[in-house]
């Protein structure tokens, strides 16, 4: 290991807190048996143990400023989507869907005269009290040589896949509230098929989940071409996110089932925004055709992945991923 790369190291390593001093590794040492010669003038016993002062075998002590320095030269800044928020003793943004309850209230309307009592009473009644689980289900495979959507179709296969997908989604044994799916027609007709798995379970269709490219993505890629601009499907996308992925509404009593049947790159997003992950990281994730990804939103915000991108319940010769 090179010496500026070593003391790169070191220094990256202290930028975060106060120390004393870095011990840095600056080149190979001789290998020393255990019995290791005495120096002319001295006892073996004192060459075998350095000064209390001195710095172990192969190892460089910088002082606090030259490691303050270094790790300023070497360490690039941290990307933003890591910043610790001030007075914070972790990364989670509690307030994500802005629904905490003192987000919802006007402090400035409190009763002076009842003070924190009213007040107390006024986040009480903004509290969610029920579960959300959202089931993001991607769309079977279609056929890829439509020109325009209406032509890209369900294949027979992906027709089977939907399914395998709705009697999957039966098999749970849960009271679904409702479908919201892509106007796009191989989410419209994977709808379709997994509803009549689903009966009375109402459906809704909306333009906000069609599929597109979200925000560009980190590792840049060069092969993916996105058929419109970032910033026009980035902010359909992102406004999909904030009208259906937050916690349940204080109102809401009993936990809801929901199912969202759209696109892989759409779901990707949802993921990384739902669990507070770089939404630029969404395409490191691939999703197969007819996949259930499940995410579960608790009354106080915090959110989990069940599941992501599930197909075991296909045959392995079903699966696909176009």
């Amino acid at each position: 290991m090179s010496f500026r790369r070593a003391l790169a190291l070191a220094a990256c390593g202290l930028a975060g807190g106060s120390v004393l001093f870095s011990a840095v590794a600056v080149g190979k040492q001789p290998a020393r048996g255990g019995d290791a010669e005495p120096r002319p003038g001295g006892s073996a016993a004192a060459a075998a143990v350095p000064p209390a002062s001195a710095a172990p075998p192969g190892l460089l002590l910088l002082p606090p400023a030259a490691a303050a320095a270094a790790a300023a030269a070497s360490c690039p800044p941290a990307p933003g989507w890591i910043e610790r928020p001030a007075g914070t003793g972790g990364y989670w943004d509690s307030n994500w869907d802005r629904r905490e309850p003192l987000a919802l209230i006007n402090l400035k309307k409190k009763n002076e005269e009842t003070g924190e009592e009213e007040l107390a009473s006024r986040l009480d009644h903004c509290k969610a009290k029920a579960t959300r689980h959202i089931f993001l289900i991607r769309h079977s495979q279609y056929n890829l040589d439509g020109r325009a959507d209406k032509d890209r179709t369900l294949t027979p296969l992906g027709r089977e896949q939907a399914e395998l997908t709705g009697h999957r989604l039966a098999s749970l044994g849960l009271k679904f509230d409702q479908i919201i799916h892509s106007s796009m027609t191989r989410a419209t007709e994977t709808t379709e098929i997994i509803s009549k798995h689903l009966p009375g379970v109402k459906k809704i269709s909306t333009d906000l989940l069609r599929e597109g490219a979200p925000i560009e993505p980190d590792p840049p890629v060069s092969h993916w071409k996105p058929e419109a601009v970032y910033y026009e499907d980035g902010a359909r996308i992102e406004a999909a996110f904030r009208n259906f992925i937050h916690r349940a509404d204080a109102k809401q009593e009993e936990d809801s089932y929901e199912i969202f049947v759209c696109h892989a790159n759409v779901i990707r997003y949802i993921v990384c925004r739902a669990l507070q992950f770089p939404p630029e990281g969404w395409l490191r994730m691939s999703l197969n055709n007819g996949s259930i990804t499940h995410l579960v939103i608790r009354p106080n915000g915090r959110v989990a992945l069940r599941t992501l991108g599930d197909t075991g319940f296909m045959p392995p010769d079903k699966i696909t991923r176009t």
